[in-house]
């Protein structure tokens, strides 16, 4: 969180709407690279988009270690709520590889207002979709797509099939 909030300071469209859309797409673009998500969060569906379950907490524990604090700022007719941050970030957890993931998640999302990148989180993922209200979002929801499958799709698919003998007779 203190260094999405660090690498966005400079962005005004920053605010918790949009530090929650980076920890998504960070975790879930990561578990679908590498098959390990960056934080580990339980991600639920809020109507806003997915958040991490753990975001309330972890918030309060940085207010309480003094690494950074919530303020509120105007944003045309809106309030934001924006993490700033009172030290660096401490990245030695993360490896170079996750954070330059969380880079381009980031620098991807700069342009686009909290609305915006809120419609990015559920038009654009099949994960925030198929799950309801309040539930949690699986980490192996990112390999789902509603896109239609193309002829190399089809013949991919019909090659496993073979393959792994999952081609059973009709009755």
């Amino acid at each position: 969180m203190l260094y999405a909030a660090e690498k966005s300071r400079s962005d005004e469209r920053f605010g918790a709407t949009k530090l929650n859309k980076i920890l998504f797409f960070s975790d879930f673009l990561s578990y679908g690279l590498t098959g390990t998500p960056i934080t580990g969060a339980t991600y639920q569906k809020l109507k806003n988009g997915p958040a991490p379950v753990e975001l309330k907490p972890v918030a309060r524990e940085i207010v309480a270690e003094h690494s950074g604090m919530f303020v509120k700022r105007a944003w045309f007719n809106y309030t934001q709520t924006v993490l700033v941050p009172l030290r660096p970030a401490n990245i030695n957890p993360f490896s170079a590889e996750e954070i330059d993931l969380v880079d381009d998640v980031i620098r991807n999302l700069a342009p686009l207002d909290a609305t915006e990148t809120s419609l990015l989180s559920h038009d654009r993922s099949e994960a925030w979709q198929i799950a309801e209200i309040g539930d949690v979002i699986p980490y192996e929801a990112v390999f789902l797509s509603s896109r239609k499958p193309n002829s190399v799709d089809v013949g991919r698919a019909q090659e496993l099939a073979r393959q792994y003998g999952w081609l059973g007779t009709a009755k």
